[in-house]
């Protein structure tokens, strides 16, 4: 079986000694049978890693490009002309990790959305997809109002994924019908993360793998730093839930990833 992990900051300091000895994190990945880790941007700071790890492993470490939302401050605007300068020049697979973050600090919400709305816009001109943090607090709905978002802009062909979905059934099918799919990841393994209650009734078509590594891991290593090895951890997970093979989980979530690449898909991938 091999799997698509669509979601790892594997360029953080927390790996920085596992890449220093021989990219060993790279490597369990690999042994676990994961062909690809996509490796969303978060700002201008986090590009170096992001990008040494991308020419290191071309077929493996695949970038996007983008500004997560709780980075969004006073520097916006340059962080901005950044992003843009790199969609120009380099051939990223999505744009991301964008979207709203509610949860830290409320001190930069309209900057949040400004610059939600420029990275979406960006990526339905590029033809590229967006993988989207929407994390709730000081009672907002990040989901909500980013769905609010896109429906309001209605930007043709664009889609991607909703990245670390712990939403409500209704709100996943509020995803599913938009043509988004669901990131689905350690939250899925926990006892109180509510999945049990929505991955049963969501086809797996509209699921994808992910970790956020080094977050959120899966159980049995909640609470210890999360990585790319852990995905088949995670499509277990789903295929009990679903009470189906994980065969199954893991061919159907690698094609929907690899639909989202569209004719991005570079070689290495595996059927």
């Amino acid at each position: 079986m091999t799997y698509i992990e669509t979601h790892a900051h594997v360029y953080d300091e927390q790996f920085a000694a596992d890449l220093s000895d021989g990219a060993d994190v790279v490597g369990r990945a690999r042994e676990a049978g994961v062909t690809q880790l996509w490796m969303p941007n978060c700002a201008r700071e986090t590009v170096p890693g992001m990008m040494a790890l991308a020419e290191q492993y071309p077929d493996t470490c695949l970038p996007m490009m983008g500004l997560h939302p709780a980075y969004v401050n006073d520097t916006i605007d340059d962080e901005l002309v950044a992003v843009e300068q790199w969609l120009n020049k380099y051939p990223f697979i999505a744009v991301g990790e964008i979207g709203l973050d509610f949860y830290w600090d409320m001190t930069h919400v309209d900057r949040q959305f400004a610059a939600f709305e420029t990275q979406l816009r960006w990526a339905a001109e590029r033809d590229l997809f967006v993988s989207m943090h929407t994390r709730s607090g000081h009672d907002r709905n990040a989901f909500t109002e980013a769905a609010d978002l896109l429906e309001k802009l209605a930007l043709p062909g664009l889609t991607g994924i909703f990245h670390c979905f712990v939403g409500t059934l209704d709100e996943a099918r509020r995803a599913t019908e938009m043509g988004f799919k669901l990131g689905i990841g350690g939250v899925s393994t926990f006892k109180n993360g509510g999945l049990d209650k929505v991955l049963p009734h969501i086809g797996l078509e509209h699921l994808v793998l992910e970790t956020d590594a080094p977050y959120l891991a899966p159980v049995p290593y909640r609470g210890k730093r999360n990585e790319p090895a852990y995905i088949p951890l995670i499509a277990q997970r789903v295929a009990d839930l679903k009470q189906m093979p994980v065969a199954e989980v893991a061919r159907q979530t690698t094609a929907n990833a690899t639909a989202l690449l569209g004719k991005k898909v570079l070689t290495g991938l595996q059927d």
